[in-house]
């Protein structure tokens, strides 16, 4: 943001950022072909391009595209027919090629090292000094689909409030948006292994990622001083030229992003249509209204809260997504969920859904029905498989139900 731009307040703006890989039509497997859609739509291949409402941008690798919100929204309303009508776009650009455009959060059987090509095009130097300390060839860092919430912020007392909140709420945002179950042409057992790949994909230089939860940091010169700097120690020796010392190499599942005063949740799988992720974005921010309004906690318990029981609730579930068990009464009733010892993630979604204010349509309503009373996507598709459908035949419905805006499972 810049500095005539107005400094928008807590939830006064929204950014959303879908990513979704570039397949082949006919056999689905990963077609590395986005600077010819960024091409097709522009006449140029620049790294981002203004489509609309929307902007449509490269990743690191060509199979990949990223539609997001072209700057701060005023509402979350209207976003998710944006983000349909964006994918419909891209869907008819893509034909040309043979290609289209695959949802959920990793491609269930895409061979990293054979298949994953860098993007070649204006920031290739971020791209390939990436590559050369971390190795892009894997499925950490080629086959990672998310969805980002961006939520802004002014001053350092919405700040320290919104990331007091956002700490607090991370560990369960896996379980209601798990959508990769499916790893190297099988299910893992474990339904949000994107996120099992994510926080191990900078193992080199654990700074960068940290434990996921992004420790307590209460004003800017404290994230500055606490997480930003021991980062860039840690990453100057492999990058003599700087040319990675920005805040978008911190890959904690939120980062502050001070260059546009925001904060940016990181840890949500992309789901099978824009409808579900705007569901899971509503519900998202109607919990965090109520952590930084102090609902049912106060914000100095809050901002005090510790790592280490965080993230074990999220580990848990990133493995298990709505069937997580959660062993711990304090962090239950930091959400009102009083009176219990132990709860399912699940059930703890159905009850802030249950005594949360959460607009929205009435597609985005059933959505997150959808969403709390049949499971995450990562079950839903888990579920299918164990009953015998078919992986690609699978794969080939979820690709239907982006192009025509429905949740997997609807009739």
């Amino acid at each position: 943001m810049s500095e005539e731009e107005e400094t928008l307040g807590l939830f006064e703006g929204f950014g959303i950022e879908l990513e979704y890989m570039i397949v082949s039509r006919e056999t689905l497997d990963v077609a590395p072909v986005c600077d010819r859609l960024l091409h097709s739509a522009s006449g140029s291949y620049d790294p981002e391009i203004e489509q609309g409402e929307l902007a449509w941008s490269n990743e690191l690798v060509l199979h990949v595209v990223e539609l997001k919100t072209n700057g701060p929204a005023p509402s979350l309303d209207g976003l998710a027919v944006q983000f349909a009508n964006g994918v419909g776009r891209a869907d008819e650009l893509l034909r040309p090629h043979e290609a289209r455009l695959m949802p959920t959060a990793m491609h269930p059987w895409m061979d990293p090292a054979r298949e994953a090509r860098i993007w070649p095009h204006e920031y290739n130097a971020v791209y390939e000094a990436f590559d050369r300390i971390f190795d892009c060839s894997g499925h950490g860092w080629s086959n990672l689909q998310s969805a980002h919430l961006n939520l802004p912020f002014s001053g350092d007392d919405e700040f320290a409030r919104l990331h007091a909140a956002i700490r607090m709420l991370l560990p369960i945002l896996p379980a209601l948006a798990a959508s990769s179950p499916v790893v190297d042409g099988r299910p893992t057992g474990i339904l949000d292994n994107r996120l099992e790949y994510y926080r191990s994909n900078a193992r080199r230089i654990p700074a960068i990622t940290g434990r996921v939860i992004p420790e307590r940091a209460d004003s800017r010169a404290e994230y500055q001083r606490e997480i930003l700097a021991p980062m860039y120690r840690a990453i100057a020796p492999h990058d003599p030229d700087g040319i990675l010392q920005n805040e978008w190499l911190n890959a904690r599942g939120a980062i502050a992003r001070f260059d546009r005063d925001a904060i940016e949740i990181r840890v949500l799988d992309v789901q099978e249509c824009p409808l579900a992720d705007l569901a899971i974005a509503r519900i998202a921010v109607a919990a965090l209204r109520d952590l930084v309004g102090e609902r049912w906690v106060g914000m100095d318990e809050l901002r005090a809260w510790p790592l280490e029981p965080l993230e074990q609730i999220l580990l848990a579930a990133a493995r298990s997504a709505e069937e997580a068990v959660i062993s711990d009464p304090a962090y239950l009733s930091a959400f009102g969920m009083s009176g219990r010892s132990s709860g399912r993630a699940g059930e703890l979604w159905r009850h802030i859904v249950e005594v949360s204010s959460v607009p929205g349509s009435d597609d985005e309503a059933r959505a997150l029905e959808t969403l709390v009373g049949s499971g995450s996507l990562a079950r839903r598709i888990a579920r299918a498989l164990a009953a015998g459908r078919d992986l690609r035949g699978l794969y080939e419905e979820l690709c239907q139900c982006l192009v025509e805006g429905r949740l997997f499972g609807w009739s």
